[in-house]
């Protein structure tokens, strides 16, 4: 709607996880590098946990864009499944046909996709999002998966990505086995006032546009309200260019920053 005011070949304030958007803040550098050095030292289990909103599938798609060949990878996205549908879903993930159904012969039918793999090179990640959401009984399953390994290394590589309570339900006792073999693990914090203005303005550029300006006032209030999460600035932000587009403005300041939070309902 707004796009040729702007000077815009795109929306630079989508609320979707688009790797093409990524800003680079510290945390997210760290991130990333954390994952990297899990997946390529085959170090079995990871966790990565950060509050909603703060870029963590973003940075799971940007990991899926920077591994090579030799990394076959499944994403998981939606981990409301029983456990023999998420091993079913994986294996289908990884463009393996299971043979069966039972939950014992499709574990024989992992260590044999993973062996199969391992033998051509490979290193295998499957990357489970929203991962706060798994029952304990599937998690324990997860963690079955991992036993899958030679004498020296991992055959597979485990990323769970969740909310903070992730980490507040690997703590249960019932899970004590899987908590243990976490061997890399890091919580993505928010964007720093002045991190925020950069991710504003890097969004704006990708996006094709640096004739929009956002007043440092209004970037204060933004920072204020948004507590560095990137998809609140996201949404603010995108009624803001919304607002000045009905204002003819290019210029976003605290007024219009200010009724911008204020039609802004974050659930």
């Amino acid at each position: 709607m707004y796009l040729n005011f702007y000077g815009l070949k795109e929306y630079p304030f989508n609320v979707t996880s688009d790797p093409g958007f990524l800003y680079l803040s510290n945390a997210h550098k760290d991130a990333i590098d954390h994952i990297l050095y899990g997946i390529n030292e085959r170090k079995g289990f990871i966790e990565i946990t950060g509050e909603i909103g703060a870029g963590k599938t973003t940075i799971c798609k940007a990991i899926l864009n920077r591994l090579s060949d030799k990394v076959k990878t499944s994403f998981i996205v939606n981990p409301n499944l029983s456990a023999t549908q998420l091993l079913e879903t994986i294996l289908s993930d990884f463009g393996y046909v299971p043979l069966h159904r039972d939950k014992g012969r499709l574990f024989r039918d992992f260590n044999k996709f993973l062996l199969e793999e391992f033998s051509n090179g490979n290193n295998v990640v499957l990357i489970i999002d929203e991962a706060q959401n798994l029952s304990n009984s599937v998690l324990e399953t997860i963690r079955m998966l991992s036993n899958f390994e030679t004498e020296k290394e991992k055959l597979l590589q485990i990323i769970l990505v969740g909310q903070p309570e992730l980490k507040n339900k690997l703590a249960n006792a019932e899970l004590t086995q899987l908590r243990q073999r976490i061997s890399v693990n890091f919580h993505l914090t928010a964007l720093s006032n002045d991190e925020l203005k950069k991710y504003v303005e890097h969004r704006l550029n990708v996006a094709g546009s640096a004739e929009i300006n956002f007043d440092p006032d209004a970037m204060d209030l933004l920072s204020k309200y948004s507590k560095g999460i990137p998809r609140v600035a996201n949404m603010i932000c995108d009624k803001a260019l919304l607002l000045g587009f009905a204002r003819n403005t290019k210029n976003i300041n605290v007024e219009i920053m200010g009724t911008s939070i204020g039609d802004t309902e974050v659930r």
